[in-house]
C-alpha cells in the first residue's frame, strides 16, 4: 500500500543533466536512499551505456531498482511502480528518507499518480494490427492513428510500434481515443506526497555534456559491453538492445557502419531523446526547475523544508 502522506523527493530532467550526481549529494545530506527511475538501469550487464552510478557510489549510498532484470525480460512502468512501492516501504520502514531519481517520465508518473485505466486488449484485434503493421510499416500505422487520435499520435515516435498498436487497439475496442481515456482516468489519484526538482541546463551546454558522455562511454568500453551482451545470447531484436547506444554499437560490431558513424548516431539520437524528455517534463507544472550545481544550496534547502514539514 502507498501513503499520500509519505514524502518523496524526485530528481528529474534530461539525460546528462546531472541527476545522479545531485541525487547522491542530496542523499548524503538528507540521510536518504535512492530509488532509480531510469528504464535502462534496471537491466543487468548494461552498465556503461546506461551511465549507472559506480559500484563505489552504490556502496556509499544504497540504490534501489538497479540490476533487477535481465535484458531479455520486459520491464514495464507497472513493474517499476510495483517494485518501487516495495523499495519505498523498505526505506521508510528503516527511518530513511526517499529520493527518486531518473529521466524516465512515465516511470515517475506511474509511481506518483498510477497508470491509466484503459480498456483491456482483445487478442484478435491486436494480432490483426500487428500483422498489418508488419505489412505497411510503422509510419502508415502512425498516420492512421493521427486520423483518430491526433493528440496522442503527435507524442509517439514512429519506431514505437507497441504504443501505436495499443492506441489503435483501444480506439477500435471503444471508439474513444486513448488520449481521452488518459485525460479522464490516468494519474488521477496522488499516491505519494512529492517535491519535484528538475535540473535546468542551457541547451548548448546540455548537448556538450551529451557529446562528452558518449565519448566517455566509448572510452570506458561500450563496444566490449555490447559484444559481451551479444555473446551471452541477448539478440539485437530485444527491446533493451534497441536502446540508444546499444543499437548503434551493435550495428558497428556487425560491420554495418564504422565506429565514427556509430558515435555520430549515438550523439544525435541522445540529443533527440533529451528533447523528448524535456517536452515530457516541461508539461508537468509540479516540477520546480533549478540549475545545478550552481544552486545546490537552494535545492538542499527546498528538500530540508519539504521533509521537515512531515516531521513537525
Amino acid at each position: 500500500m502507498t501513503s499520500p502522506s509519505l514524502k518523496l523527493l524526485v530528481v528529474c530532467g534530461p539525460t546528462a543533466s546531472g541527476k545522479s550526481d545531485l541525487a547522491l549529494k542530496l542523499a548524503r545530506s538528507l540521510d536518504a536512499e535512492i530509488v532509480n527511475a531510469d528504464s535502462m538501469q534496471v537491466y543487468r550487464g548494461m552498465d556503461i551505456g546506461t551511465a549507472k552510478p559506480s559500484l563505489e557510489q552504490r556502496a556509499e549510498i544504497r540504490h534501489h531498482l538497479i540490476d533487477v532484470a535481465d535484458p531479455d525480460r520486459p520491464f514495464s512502468a507497472a513493474d517499476f511502480a510495483q517494485a518501487a512501492d516495495e523499495a519505498i516501504r523498505d526505506i521508510a520502514g528503516r527511518g530513511k528518507r526517499v529520493i527518486v531519481a531518473g529521466g524516465t517520465g512515465l516511470y515517475i508518473r506511474a509511481l506518483l499518480k498510477g497508470l491509466v485505466d484503459s480498456p483491456g486488449g482483445a487478442g484478435e484485434i491486436r494480432r490483426a494490427l500487428q500483422e498489418e503493421a508488419g505489412e505497411v510499416g510503422n509510419e502508415a500505422m502512425l498516420e492512421r492513428l493521427a486520423r483518430v487520435d491526433p493528440e496522442l499520435a503527435a507524442r509517439i515516435h514512429p519506431n514505437n510500434r507497441v504504443r501505436i498498436i495499443r492506441a489503435l487497439e483501444v480506439h477500435r475496442l471503444t471508439g474513444i481515443p486513448l488520449s481521452r481515456h488518459q485525460q479522464e482516468h490516468a494519474f488521477a489519484d496522488r499516491r505519494y506526497d512529492s517535491l519535484h526538482i528538475g535540473i535546468r541546463v542551457e541547451r548548448q551546454e546540455l548537448y556538450r555534456r551529451i557529446e562528452e558522455r558518449v565519448e566517455r562511454m566509448l572510452h570506458k568500453g561500450l563496444l566490449d559491453e555490447v559484444r559481451g551482451l551479444l555473446a551471452s545470447g541477448y539478440g539485437r531484436d530485444l527491446k533493451a538492445m534497441r536502446a540508444i547506444g546499444y543499437k548503434e554499437t551493435a550495428s558497428c560490431l556487425a560491420g554495418e557502419c564504422s565506429l565514427e558513424e556509430a558515435t555520430r548516431l549515438i550523439k544525435r539520437d541522445t540529443r533527440r531523446y533529451a528533447k523528448r524528455q524535456l517536452t515530457w517534463f516541461n508539461a508537468d507544472p509540479d516540477i520546480l526547475w533549478l540549475e545545478y550545481s550552481e544552486n545546490f544550496a537552494t535545492i538542499l534547502q527546498h528538500a530540508i523544508d519539504f521533509f521537515g514539514r512531515q516531521e513537525e
